[in-house]
């Protein structure tokens, strides 16, 4: 897949099929999507395109807003990558492109620039200023200027007659980690720093890695302790995850994001981990004492072994 940026200076793409949308998680309802912008771009022998953006529109429109990303652009241009497009365009959304009307759009940027042919909009997608048009005067502008506008046919199953980005946030949120992976179609990860800790972990026979998340944007699941797979060096790992307060050890209103990876010696200080979501086991609890605490997560870690070796 080949990837252009806005501000790049010179490009040369061919006639294609292309779609438009920020594509947040590139979840079950995306890849249906995309599948089928690969096949009509296959049908009309012309290249695929996914046009994305590299802000949250929302964030440019509101400086306050808060994205809660399910996939920083990095993940979402290699989700892309493997699912076969020819062609990113990574657009840099900004006032300017905000105010172009849907017709401004589809002519100046899409038609002239990008040499799209072929647009396929998502059933339910609005673009353009104030998103006030639809699909019937997309269409209509696209026959104006000699461009084909299709709607995309609608992704539904019967666990989940709607799938949005927002049901993923909303199951990450409440720790409903299960739902959150299958609407995404693979386990939530977040990348981060190992960070210097408390290190009272190593104290009670529990070393953790202490995590500071890479894009302060993406979503943290809610406070528990989570069956995790650990991804370092190319190589993956098994483990245990806590995000919360550490309430047992008085740690203050602090949220703190510690991973314990099983059968792991290596010193990876302010090393780049990825920690991949894969069940709750429980909510974050306050013991009465240490001990309690240390007999808990025994519990926990014979629980996360026997599940993450069944997955």
């Amino acid at each position: 897949m080949q990837i252009i940026y806005s501000n790049e200076v010179a490009f040369d793409i061919p006639q294609n099929v292309a779609t438009v949308g920020f594509f947040d998680g590139v979840h079950s309802g995306h890849r249906f999507l995309i599948e089928e912008l690969t096949n009509t771009a296959k049908t009309r022998k012309m290249a695929s395109m996914v046009i994305t953006f590299n802000t949250h529109p929302r964030k440019v429109l509101h400086t306050d807003f808060q994205p809660n990303l399910l996939t920083t652009l990095e993940e979402k241009l290699t989700i892309f990558a493997d699912l076969g497009i020819d062609y990113c365009y990574v657009l840099d959304f900004n006032l300017q492109i905000a105010k172009y009307t849907a017709d401004e759009f589809l002519r100046n940027v899409l038609f002239n620039k990008l040499n799209v042919r072929c647009l396929l909009v998502g059933h339910d997608h609005r673009f353009g200023h104030n998103r006030a048009e639809g699909f019937e005067e997309y269409k209509n502008y696209g026959n104006a200027i000699g461009m084909e506008v299709l709607q995309a046919v609608r992704f539904s199953t019967v666990e989940f007659p709607h799938i949005s980005s927002s049901d993923a946030r909303k199951a990450l949120q409440i720790g409903d980690i299960k739902k959150a992976n299958h609407i995404l179609q693979y386990n939530y990860k977040l990348s981060g720093k190992v960070i210097d800790g408390f290190k009272v972990g190593r104290k009670i026979g529990f070393p953790t890695a202490n995590i500071k998340p890479e894009n302060a944007d993406k979503i943290i699941p809610a406070m528990g302790v989570y069956a995790v797979e650990v991804v370092w060096n190319y190589s993956r790992f098994k483990g245990m995850m806590n995000i919360g307060q550490r309430p047992t050890l008085n740690n203050g209103l602090e949220t703190s994001l510690e991973v314990h990876i099983f059968d792991f010696e290596q010193q990876i200080y302010n090393e780049i981990i990825e920690v991949r979501f894969v069940e709750k086991i429980r909510d974050e609890k306050k013991f009465d004492n240490v001990d309690e605490l240390i007999k808990q997560l025994e519990i926990d870690k014979t629980k996360v072994k026997e599940l993450l070796n069944q997955y």
